[in-house]
C-alpha cells in the first residue's frame, strides 16, 4: 500500500492524473490510502488553523493512527509492506514521521523541509509561509518547534529507508533542506537516497524529467514493497550517470 497526503497544505482531490497520479499507483498494483490531515483548507477556518505553530505535531499521530486503523480493517493489505509520500509540507511530513514511527517499509519525501529554523530564513516563501505556519514564533524564542519539530534535529531517529527527490533549482523549498538531512543520514549509516533534478523548480514540469521523476516514485517503492529491484537499478546504474 502506498499512502499519500497533502502538499502544502492543500487537500488532495479526487481528480485523475495530476503530479501524483494514484490510478497509476493503483494501476501498478498498489491500493493507495489517501488522508486528508487536520490543517488542510476548505474545510473552514478551526479546521485550517490547527496547522498553526503544530509542524507535524498533531498530524504525524492522525497519519499514523489513520494507516493503523486502515490496515485493521482491510485484512489484504501487507502491513509490513506500506510507503508514504508527500510533497513540500507533505514532504516534510514525510521526514517527520519516520523520526516517529516504523510503520513503513519506504518512504519518499519530494522538496522536503528538514530543519524548520533553515527553511525560516530561506527560500522564496520560506519567512512569509512561516509568518502564518509559525504565527509569533521565530527560531529564538520557540526552539521546541524549530528544533524538536526539525526532522534533521531528529535523523538519529529515522530507521525507514528514505528517498529524497528535490529540484534543484527549486525557489519555495531549497534544496539543501534535502541534503542536509542525506548528509545526516549518511553519517549515521542509514538507509538513504538523494536525486536532484537538474534545472526544475518546485515543481518537476520538463516532460521528459518528469517521466523519468515519476519512473522514479514507482521503481523506488517496487523495491522496497514489491521486492523488485530490477526497474531501480536499471534507472540508477553507474553507466547511466
Amino acid at each position: 500500500m502506498i499512502v499519500y497526503y497533502y502538499g502544502g497544505t492543500s487537500p488532495v482531490d479526487r481528480s485523475f492524473g495530476g503530479r501524483y497520479p494514484k490510478n497509476l499507483f493503483a494501476g501498478q498494483g498498489y491500493i493507495v490510502y489517501v488522508l486528508q490531515p487536520s490543517g488542510a483548507t476548505g474545510f473552514g477556518q478551526e479546521f485550517s488553523a490547527k496547522h498553526v505553530n503544530n509542524w507535524g505535531i498533531t498530524v504525524a499521530d492522525e497519519i499514523i493512527n489513520g494507516v493503523k486503523k486502515f490496515t485493521e480493517e482491510h485484512k489484504f493489505i501487507d502491513s509490513k509492506k506500506i510507503g508514504c509520500m508527500g510533497a513540500s509540507y507533505g514532504g516534510f511530513m514525510t521526514m517527520l514521521l519516520q523520526t516517529r514511527t516504523d510503520i513503513f517499509a519506504a518512504a519518499i519525501s519530494h522538496a522536503g523541509i528538514s530543519s524548520i529554523s533553515s527553511y525560516w530564513g530561506e527560500g522564496y516563501w520560506g519567512y512569509a509561509y512561516s509568518t502564518v505556519a509559525s504565527a509569533n514564533s521565530f527560531p529564538w524564542n520557540n526552539k521546541d518547534l524549530y528544533v524538536g519539530q526539525s526532522p534533521l534535529f531528529n535523523a538519529d531517529k529515522i530507521k525507514t529507508p528514505l528517498l529524497l527527490l528535490h529540484g534543484k533549482s527549486d525557489t519555495n523549498v531549497p534544496v539543501g533542506e534535502s541534503i542536509q538531512l542525506y548528509t545526516a543520514l549518511k553519517i549515521l549509516g542509514k538507509d538513504v537516497e538523494l536525486i536532484e533534478i537538474d534545472a526544475e523548480n518546485h515543481h518537476i514540469t520538463d516532460y521528459k524529467k518528469r517521466i523519468y521523476w515519476n519512473n522514479t516514485i514507482i521503481a523506488y517503492f517496487d523495491k522496497y514493497l514489491k521486492n523488485q529491484d530490477n526497474w531501480w537499478k536499471e534507472l540508477y546504474k553507474e553507466d547511466n550517470f
